[in-house]
């Protein structure tokens, strides 16, 4: 079964020889919706390859306040966690499933292994890295230059994208939390553009009219 979960993706990316591998060391675990993966401060000897689902990849700082840096959905891998789990370092990120998900740990120490030793995985890691620096680069100019109405928006038309589905299961307060901001003035905002017919609101629901 795992292989095969692998391969309806990953060989289309990866040699043969390299999909064999990773079936060999590789740890296929499945998570829940919220389950937590990993969190600030942890070390992290693994590298995530996910098979389904979608992981939301988010930062904290000092004063707990949070932002969203990107998501990871089917055949995608956190290439912060490369560095971090190469160099013993503790993780700056947390990596929560937004969804349930299916996932293949690889252990760490691999990483330089098959960087000599395979074409696909040297492709596969420098494309995941320009890939997960843009989504940065976009979450930061989204947060320093977008208005909150814009961001809102941007926010839930992503999740669309990466839910797979128009109506969104969420809270008023969850959305406020990952934007960074109050339940009140996210509230308020909802309920403009469900006026401009954007969106509309259920309880503990919205669904997305234009995406």
């Amino acid at each position: 079964m795992i292989k095969e979960k692998l391969t309806s993706y990953f060989n289309v990316v990866f040699e043969e020889a390299l999909v064999d591998e990773i079936i060999k060391v590789g740890v296929y675990k499945k998570v829940r919706e919220n389950e937590l993966l990993l969190d600030l401060g942890d070390k992290f000897d693994k590298i995530p390859l996910i098979l389904s689902g979608a992981i939301k990849i988010s930062h904290e700082d000092t004063k707990g306040d949070e932002i969203v840096l990107y998501y990871l959905e089917h055949g995608d891998t956190c290439t912060i966690t490369f560095g971090s789990g190469l160099h013993g370092a503790k993780s700056e990120i947390r990596g929560v499933a937004e969804m349930d998900s299916e996932i293949i740990f690889i252990p760490v120490e691999k990483m330089d292994e098959w960087l000599a030793k395979y074409k696909s995985w040297r492709t596969f890691v420098i494309d995941s890295y320009n890939t997960r620096l843009s989504e940065m680069i976009e979450a930061i100019d989204t947060l320093a230059f977008k208005k909150m109405d814009e961001r809102l928006f941007k926010y839930l038309t992503d999740k669309v994208k990466i839910m797979r589905s128009t109506t969104l299961t969420t809270t008023h307060q969850e959305i406020a939390q990952d934007l960074n901001t109050s339940r009140v003035v996210i509230s308020r905002l909802l309920k403009q553009l469900e006026n401009e017919q954007k969106i509309k609101l259920f309880r503990n629901k919205i669904e997305v009219l234009e995406y």
